[in-house]
């Protein structure tokens, strides 16, 4: 069953890993789906994807770091679709490897303008065409590095901690408006960047597997489905939290 058919979701981050897997998802099951990304050809590569399965997708360009981009994002998917339903706001990168003092103030605000700005600009806009339906579901991509410590990416922790607090807000905020808002905290995942590092440090991935008690890192599918899940009827009772989808890695 299309769960989704008639809605309208926005996705950002979604040119590859889990904003590909989910954007897919979601088409599958009977979205109308707008694919954002800076990278606009292999963005347009997941719409044929999806249209050719006999899904409905476009491709809108969107750097979330720059507030025009996001706005022109929403307008444009109204002027489409003519509502939005459903927002996954995940869009983020990850390039710090350094201990906390040796860090860079270039690299602090390039992850807080992506991460924390770029999830705040998105709901700025989200929010007021949602609040026009009287519902919707937002999700956030924030991480099991905002649920504790996080060595060596510090900063990376601290904005996926702010995503966090944004989306317990907003949801508190706009619940009684009919528009939930949750994040998914997923651990380690394979995707194209953790590909890239196994292959140049073996040691290192058999290591990160062995982090999450199940034994193996995760999908981007699994991710996928979490976020489903959240921005479905089936979780009409849920929102404001930050789900970890992390293998167990949170228990331990």
């Amino acid at each position: 069953m299309q769960i989704f058919t008639d809605k309208v979701a926005i996705i950002t981050g979604a040119s590859a890993g889990i904003g590909k897997a989910t954007a897919i998802a979601f088409a599958q099951n009977g979205a109308k789906v707008v694919v954002a990304d800076i990278n606009q050809q292999d963005g347009e590569a997941v719409v044929n994807e999806i249209t050719q399965a006999g899904g409905t997708a476009m491709f809108v360009p969107c750097d979330v770091t720059n507030d025009q981009q996001v706005m022109s994002l929403v307008d444009a998917t109204l002027e489409a679709y003519g509502k939005l339903d459903i927002a996954f706001n995940n869009a983020g990168i990850e390039i710090e490897q350094s201990k906390l003092a040796d860090g860079e103030e270039s690299v602090f605000d390039k992850i807080m303008d992506v991460n924390v700005k770029g999830v705040w600009r998105c709901m700025k806009y989200q929010i007021p065409a949602m609040l026009k339906n009287g519902s919707g579901s937002i999700v956030n991509t924030a991480s099991v590095a905002g649920l504790g410590a996080a060595p060596k990416m510090a900063i990376y922790s601290a904005s996926k901690h702010a995503v966090i607090g944004l989306t317990k807000s907003a949801a508190v905020e706009y619940g009684k408006k009919g528009i939930r808002v949750n994040a998914v905290c997923p651990a380690v995942i394979d995707t194209e960047m953790f590909r890239r590092a196994a292959e140049s440090d073996p040691r290192k991935a058999e290591f990160v597997a062995g982090m999450h008690p199940v034994g193996r890192i995760g999908k981007v599918e699994e991710i996928a489905e979490a976020v489903m899940y959240l921005c479905s009827s089936n979780s009409g009772f849920t929102t404001g939290i930050a789900l970890p989808v992390d293998g167990g890695h949170t228990a331990v």
